[in-house]
């Protein structure tokens, strides 16, 4: 590189580190819980039956295993693009790293396209708009304000992040009478003993997954969060946790109380519930649903512009991505070409089979992250201050997120 050029890029704004534990631990929660819990749980039911809360365990665990794996690894490498550099620096295969970043923007893309097609349905409830103009006008303000800078988007984000909890707390909530009567899963074990239960927990677990998705996000403002080292880590196992806990419990809440076939044939499956369980209009659970749904987007598109940002910055995107407005302090371009992408793919999938593609693209990308860190740890590279899991949690990860991948195509071969 030549020194004019290495001047210019040291010349060039960086991002700026404005967030603080508990903002980077609400901008993951926000974007776990906005992923998925208010608009495929009905989806999941449809497979797995009484046995949903089954299958958000199954990939609560699966989730888990990774989450271990990008704690250390954020710890070690607190870049933008974080799973592209954790690639490269485990593998060490340049291809294979900028693959892994593609997938990551792709999936941060086809993910905030579900949400929003989501959207769509809880919208409906109220205003019989076409989609095609709802989710213009959606993608249009979510760009501008991802792109007004990175401080005033995570704080919309935890402020919605808390009414979303609040709103997973009131299903949990209306649901708890039927819950304490009912007993569903408690009550017969049984069906477990079929193969054919099983498949339903594992298609239903494939698809709860993506309801999870989002704690790996985080490590991508690595280059936004104040002590990264000590605060990303925490943050990403706090998230899951609570987030874990909150999708058991509302799984558990929506098999007590409601025919599966009825929520599994809902656009807005949590008002559905809470309409069916008090026979009152939904109209605070959807209000507070079309929320969460944005905020996912919201965080979607944030992180998967700073991929865009990081990937440019080791030459393996164009240099226009790595652009940071002096102003705003973000990556401008990067974040208006990821929401247009986002708008196009809204408008061109459904939305099970955009939560089925972005599931098969962080699964591939989860089982080289776990391959990075085992291949690191047999290095023997132990950073100090650096949080330190055991071998075998990257390993079972790996195996893990390989073969419910394998598990998941078969049963689509199958289908």
């Amino acid at each position: 590189m030549s020194r004019t050029a290495n001047s210019a890029e040291k010349q060039q704004p960086s991002l700026k580190r404005a967030l603080s534990l508990p903002l980077v631990t609400f901008y993951g929660l926000g974007n776990i819980l906005g992923a998925g819990i208010y608009v495929l749980i009905g989806k999941v039911v449809a497979y797995a039956g009484i046995f949903a809360p089954v299958s958000f365990l199954v990939a609560a665990l699966l989730a888990c295993l990774s989450a271990f794996a990008y704690a250390e690894l954020a710890a070690r490498f607190p870049l933008s693009a974080g799973e592209a550099v954790y690639v490269q620096e485990g593998i060490g295969i340049r291809s294979v790293s900028a693959l892994v970043g593609l997938l990551i923007i792709l999936a941060g893309i086809v993910s905030a396209a579900t949400i929003l097609r989501g959207f769509t349905g809880y919208l409906q409830v109220f205003l019989p708009v076409h989609d095609a103009a709802s989710l213009l006008v959606l993608v249009i303000l979510l760009g501008g304000l991802a792109a007004w800078g990175i401080s005033e988007s995570v704080l919309v984000a935890a402020f919605i992040t808390v009414i979303e909890i609040i709103g997973l707390l009131l299903i949990i909530g209306i649901a708890a009478p039927e819950l304490a009567l009912a007993q569903p899963v408690a009550s017969d074990f049984s069906p477990l003993l079929e193969i054919g239960t099983w498949q339903g927990i594992f298609v239903g677990g494939f698809l709860a997954f993506y309801a999870f998705i989002g704690f790996e996000d985080m490590v991508n403002v690595a280059e936004e969060v104040q002590h990264p080292r000590r605060n990303l880590p925490r943050a990403i196992l706090i998230a899951l946790a609570v987030s874990s806990l909150l999708y058991f419990l509302v799984a558990l809440a929506a098999v007590s109380s409601v025919p599966g076939e009825q929520l599994a044939a809902s656009d807005a499956p949590l008002a559905f519930m809470y309409a069916y369980v008090t026979g009152r209009e939904p109209v605070l659970i959807t209000i507070i649903s079309m929320f969460a749904v944005i905020n996912g987007a919201l965080i979607q598109i944030i992180m998967a512009s700073r991929v865009c940002y990081g990937m440019s910055r080791k030459r393996w995107l164009p240099a226009v991505f790595a652009k940071v407005h002096t102003v705003t302090r973000t990556p401008v371009i990067a974040t208006l070409s990821v929401a247009l992408l986002v708008l196009i793919m809204a408008l061109w999938l459904p939305l099970e089979t955009l939560a089925k593609a972005t599931s098969y693209f962080l699964l591939v990308v989860f089982s080289l992250i776990n391959l990075s860190l085992w291949r690191l740890k047999r290095l023997g590279s132990h950073p100090a201050g650096v949080i330190c899991v055991p071998y075998w949690v990257p390993i079972t990860g790996f195996f893990a997120s390989t073969i419910f991948v394998g598990i998941q195509l078969f049963l689509d071969l199958m289908a």
